[in-house]
């Protein structure tokens, strides 16, 4: 069947074709068409394309599909900042575009220019269905999913492949308002010593080790199966974190101040004594003597015995808590718990783990013996 006709209209340049509006322009001396359901809008977009080329503002929607930019995006993306861009974070980024992003827009014909703020927002109700992932997905999850999509949507945004990013002021909620109690890894919930204490009887004795280690250091999977015995200051008693592999990539920390010296107690490093190796020999490795693989140890080492201790909540994050809270109990400040754990700054230290502090403040009787306190002491003389 042929296409039908285009009919002139009463505004130039619009044309109408069976029950759509065409807009027809010239850029950069080629003819290109836009289209529009009414008329009114087809008038409204092309009084705006002629005042865009007119400023120079103008700029051509992609015809990629998201799939399509997104994979060379991907492997070609630099940062946005001066500092670069690790490549720990590319990995991250990867993932969240490869397995979560990029299903999600291939179910929806069109290009990456036609992605509006709602599709956005389906996306992020996509990926809290339960009954898609069976299980129940945390919102850090999903933000970070969420972030990869939105720092892709800005690049293309600077390309002008995009008039604006759809992404950008999207707020990341949980489908049907508050929980009640909020995930388990949201209320960064550490190991009390009793649950400590058997979860460490539980562990194969091979990795009781790991797990003690990282209880008393606070360091993450990531730096540990990349902690190597020239790492260890055995007269010192220090603990060197200056790499970490984290999604089969090796680069150093997470952050500046992820390069850390940690002290280590004497019973400790008497042990990792007994156990030393080469200098450049791995500390912790599999079965097989190669590199601990995280996703390997979570499921063979740490759910069996989280399981088997009675605290079935537990990863590998709950030790770095633990360690914070085993930290302030001793009295420590939030500056050396920062510098302990590697953090940013003692600001995020605080309100990471704010709730772990004893405020110390005790109660209020001795107020009833301080004179200054009454009325009459506080009137001026």
């Amino acid at each position: 069947m042929a296409a039908p006709k285009m009919e002139k209209t009463k505004t130039p340049g619009v044309f109408k074709r069976g029950g759509r509006y065409v807009v027809v322009y010239r850029f950069r001396g080629q003819q290109r068409k836009r289209f529009a359901d009414t008329y009114a809008e087809a008038r409204d977009l092309k009084a705006t394309l002629r005042a865009d080329i007119r400023r120079g503002e103008h700029r051509e929607t992609a015809t990629l599909t998201f799939e399509e930019y997104a994979r060379e995006w991907i492997g070609s993306y630099t940062g946005r900042t001066s500092r670069g861009f690790r490549e720990s974070t590319r990995a991250g980024y990867r993932f969240s575009i490869e397995e979560r992003a990029i299903p999600f827009f291939t179910k929806r014909s069109g290009t990456i220019a036609e992605i509006e703020p709602r599709d956005i927002r389906e996306l992020v109700a996509w990926l809290f269905d339960e009954k898609v992932w069976r299980r129940r997905v945390a919102v850090g999850t999903v933000r970070g999913h969420v972030a990869a999509v939105k720092v892709l949507l800005a690049t293309a945004a600077e390309d002008g492949l995009i008039r604006h990013n759809p992404a950008a002021g999207v707020r990341i909620a949980r489908p049907g308002g508050a929980d009640i109690e909020p995930d388990a890894a949201e209320q960064r919930r550490a190991l009390d010593s009793d649950e400590l204490e058997r979860f460490l009887q539980a562990c194969p004795p091979e990795w009781e080790l790991l797990f003690r280690l990282f209880a008393m250091t606070g360091i993450r999977i990531g730096e540990a199966i990349e902690l190597r015995w020239k790492d260890i200051d055995f007269d010192a008693r220090r603990l060197r974190v200056r790499r970490q592999f984290y999604k089969g990539v090796l680069g150093p920390p997470k952050s500046v101040n992820g390069k850390r010296d940690i002290p280590l107690s004497k019973k400790m490093t008497e042990e990792l004594w007994t156990r030393r190796g080469k200098p450049d020999e791995l500390v912790f490795t599999a079965p097989d003597g190669r590199r601990v693989q995280r996703q390997w140890c979570w499921k063979e080492v740490l759910k069996p015995t989280a399981k088997a201790a009675g605290v079935p909540w537990v990863g590998f994050h709950t030790f770095r808590h633990t360690c914070a809270s085993i930290l302030f109990a001793s009295g420590k400040n939030p500056k050396q718990v920062q510098m302990w754990l590697g953090h940013s700054d003692p600001g995020f230290t605080l309100r990471t783990y704010v709730h772990l502090i004893d405020d110390g403040l005790g109660d209020a009787d001795f107020l009833d013996a301080a004179g200054w306190a009454t009325p009459r002491a506080t009137q001026a003389t």
